[in-house]
């Protein structure tokens, strides 16, 4: 989190084929909080995206992006990484602000099982699930800054 302005809240993005996933931190950075799904009609249209995005980072006052890298199961990049690389380029260059690359791997999964013991119905988890993954992006590159911070790494 050294590169982020302290008063600058972080931003957490997965993005997916058709939709983005956001979070954002709290001001001290101890919790994330999932904010919304930005949807589209099509995997290469993504001008809306940006847009939504940057208004979001005004809103909530962000100083740094977290996005999903969704590494293979054995650390490889695949396409939908190189497809995320690219993405996480174009947000860099439009909003100036520094992006980081955080492993996914499972977050899926996790988010699934978190609406499950919430008694979210399984018909519903898709309303949800890339939100919720953004938070768990989020507060996962929180918890290793905090971490890393606190025992002087």
């Amino acid at each position: 989190m050294a590169e982020n302005d302290s008063r600058k809240r972080l931003m957490g993005l997965d993005f997916g084929s058709k939709t983005v996933g956001v979070a954002v931190s709290d001001p001290l950075f101890l919790a994330a909080t999932p904010v919304e799904i930005i949807r589209r009609e099509h995997p290469t249209k993504l001008r809306r995206t940006y847009a939504r995005i940057e208004e979001l980072i005004l809103e909530y006052d962000v100083g740094t992006i977290v996005i999903g890298n969704p590494l293979m199961p054995s650390g490889d990049e695949g396409e939908r990484a190189q497809l995320t690389k690219e993405f996480a380029e174009n947000i860099k260059r439009r909003t100036g602000l520094p992006v980081i690359m955080e492993d996914e791997r499972l977050t899926t999964v996790e988010a699934d099982e978190i609406m499950d013991e919430a008694g979210v119905a399984k018909k519903d988890h898709k309303k949800y699930v890339d939100m919720i993954a953004a938070q768990l992006i989020l507060q996962s590159y929180m918890n290793r800054e905090t971490y890393s911070a606190g025992s002087g790494k």
